[in-house]
């Protein structure tokens, strides 16, 4: 929220507009910074739930799971289009290339693509509907997440025995949440440590480089593709 109070989704303003929230607004570099490396923690946190939910063979509830999976889905596309906001070179590529992986849709691809797009290309049509996306997922995904407890509790959570753990049941306080507090305030540690002393170690340093349509990023070796 506050970081759209000072983003501007406009082709020619967006890279600055980051910039300036870096440089100009008051925390607004930390707000940056927690914000992106904050969502790759939480899709670490994400592939350990469904880690675990394998594992314990959680798949057998239907709903809970496929509410999930399409969680997972939504999460993954807010991320992406996340991505594609400060406009930097990487952002643009992003864009264009999974955009691009919609035209392999027989007959109707192309048509998807350049209706996805707004146009003929990714420009400032698609930069603001990824904005207004990027900002109303998230409430959404929070909507799915509470559907995705309802059905859960419609048959309580199972362990690795497959028998009923009514007999090992302890008081939810203070010991589960005392646990809960020290893994929430482990999770912060390291995502503050990322966020203080190595901010940019997940990002990529050609996104520092402003959007251009006619240059493919530096590192980027498009005859690697032929390899698939």
């Amino acid at each position: 929220l506050f970081l759209a109070m000072h983003y501007t989704s406009d082709t020619t303003t967006a890279f600055s507009s980051v910039a300036h929230i870096c440089r100009d607004v008051n925390y607004g570099w930390i707000i940056r910074y927690m914000h992106a490396n904050g969502a790759s923690m939480f899709f670490i946190c994400l592939y350990m739930h469904v880690g675990r939910g394998m594992y314990y063979g959680s798949y057998t509830f239907m709903e809970t799971w496929n509410i999930g999976v399409i969680l997972l889905f939504a999460v993954m596309a807010t991320a992406f289009m996340g991505y594609v906001l400060p406009w930097g070179q990487m952002s643009f590529w992003g864009a264009t290339v999974i955009t691009n992986l919609f035209s392999a849709i027989p007959y109707i691809g192309t048509s998807l693509v350049e209706w996805i797009w707004g146009g003929f290309s990714v420009d400032k049509a698609t930069l603001t509907r990824f904005f207004a996306f990027h900002f109303i997922l998230p409430f959404i995904i929070a909507a799915l997440a509470m559907v995705h407890l309802l059905f859960l509790h419609e048959t309580g959570s199972n362990n690795p025995t497959g028998i009923s753990s009514d007999t090992d049941k302890i008081p939810f306080h203070p010991y589960y949440t005392i646990k809960d507090i020290l893994g929430a305030l482990l999770l912060i540690l390291a995502l503050m440590l990322l966020v203080l002393f190595t901010p940019d170690l997940l990002g990529d340093p050609d996104n520092y480089t402003p959007a251009n349509p006619l240059n493919t990023p530096p590192h980027i070796k498009p005859e690697w593709y032929f390899l698939f």
